[in-house]
């Protein structure tokens, strides 16, 4: 299987468990797409389709550790989706990582075993 059969992981090289994942899809002989997102940035769109496929809400794919995510009151629950899409995509790095999409489905591959779920 190759990128072009629909497989795509939205990468950051210097994480762990998104290298493991990168690394699980190669050994499955699994070429995907590879988006660093953090040069790429995010769009509402792409964001909105991520979360949608996902069956998740923004708040489920906030990443806080590292993140300015508290302090700009991402981490209320009175935040709204909205608002954390919006911070999304002025700093991508509020987007948790891996999210690997197949034609099977969408996830956040953390651990990255859950890619597996979605060959």
């Amino acid at each position: 299987m190759s990128a072009q059969d629909g497989i795509v992981i939205y990468h950051n090289p210097s994480c762990g468990t998104s290298r493991n994942t990168l690394a699980l899809l190669r050994e499955k002989g699994i070429e995907p797409q590879v988006v660093e997102y953090l040069k790429a940035g995010w769009t509402r769109e792409q964001l909105e389709d991520l979360v949608a496929r996902m069956g998740v809400s923004p708040r489920e794919i906030l990443r806080e550790r590292g993140t300015r995510a508290d302090e700009l009151g991402l981490t209320d629950p009175a935040a709204s989706g909205e608002a954390i899409i919006a911070a999304m995509i002025l700093d991508p790095i509020l987007v948790n990582r891996p999210i690997v999409v197949t034609p099977k489905g969408a996830a956040l591959c953390r651990p990255a075993e859950l890619v597996l779920g979605l060959l």
